[in-house]
């Protein structure tokens, strides 16, 4: 894997690297000496140590057999395999998703694709495999969701999602994956759900959710808190009058959408159209 620029941020990525140098310098060994000895550049071995790049599993346990570690450089490779998913997570996202699963309502405007939490394992596959590898990406994918249990558990949050309609329009992997994944909406919507679910129509035409998606969390004893994202760039907007703009967004969105059950007749006809070839 190619070298970044800045550091990464991620505990586990951080922690092989301080133990390399630790071992390293233990052992009296340079950079060089111990890249020749593994048969890797000088250049990898301190991109390692100083968290700009990610260890292999082969380089692991080279250093625990060159160290008679154990299975220490193994155990922390795994580690760094097994989260790094979380890396690619956008900043602020992880903070998120703990004030997520506080929140008594739940807000969500999404222009382009169908959000995290209310994807098929299908539909999210589709997304996740054109940015990470395979077995991030089956990490990834298995975290959200379990992030999706919100949903379901005994005193689920109030959702409502509001929905361009280009987003169901737009064919994420097959016809079949799409299907299945409105059917799924239309489930989670079903009369006496806590998801509510609105469409701004096709016909509508220049409106303020344009500029982008956003989430806005309610709860019942602190205040509320927004989250945006862009260009894999997330953002954790808080403080009353940030809130409120976002709050006033989601008002000149709303005044667009069609009603839920015409919403619900919408998403229907679209999930039906995709099982006609």
């Amino acid at each position: 894997m190619a070298a970044q620029r800045d550091a990464h941020e991620a505990p586990a990525i951080r922690a092989f690297g301080i133990a390399l140098e630790a071992r390293r310098s233990a052992a009296g060994l340079s950079k060089n000496e111990l890249a020749e000895k593994l048969g890797c550049s000088p250049q990898y071995v301190g991109q390692i140590e100083v968290a700009k790049n990610t260890p292999s599993k082969a380089f692991a346990q080279d250093l625990d057999t060159l160290f008679e570690a154990g299975e220490q450089f193994y155990k922390l490779w795994k580690l760094v395999n097994d989260t790094r998913h979380l890396t690619t997570l956008p900043p602020g996202f992880e903070k998120y998703v703990k004030l997520e699963k506080q929140a008594s309502k739940i807000q969500k405007f999404e222009p382009l694709l169908i959000t995290g939490l209310f994807q098929t394992e299908a539909y999210s596959r589709t997304i996740m495999g054109h940015s990470l590898q395979p077995d991030a990406a089956d990490s990834a994918i298995a975290a959200r969701m379990k992030r999706k249990e919100l949903l379901f558990q005994a005193n689920p949050p109030h959702v409502f999602l509001i929905l361009d309609e280009g987003v169901i329009r737009r064919t994420v992997g097959t016809r079949e994956i799409m299907r299945e994944q409105l059917e799924h909406l239309l489930e989670l919507s079903d009369e006496g759900g806590k998801v509510k679910i609105q469409i701004v129509p096709s016909g509508v035409g220049y409106y303020a959710g344009l500029t982008g998606g956003f989430t806005i969390l309610g709860f019942d004893d602190k205040p509320d808190v927004a989250y945006t994202e862009s260009a894999g760039e997330g953002k954790l907007v808080e403080g009353r009058d940030r809130v409120a703009l976002k709050v006033i967004a989601w008002d000149l969105i709303q005044g667009h959408t069609l009603d839920v059950v015409r919403s619900r007749a919408l998403l229907k006809e679209v999930m039906e159209s995709y099982e006609r070839v």
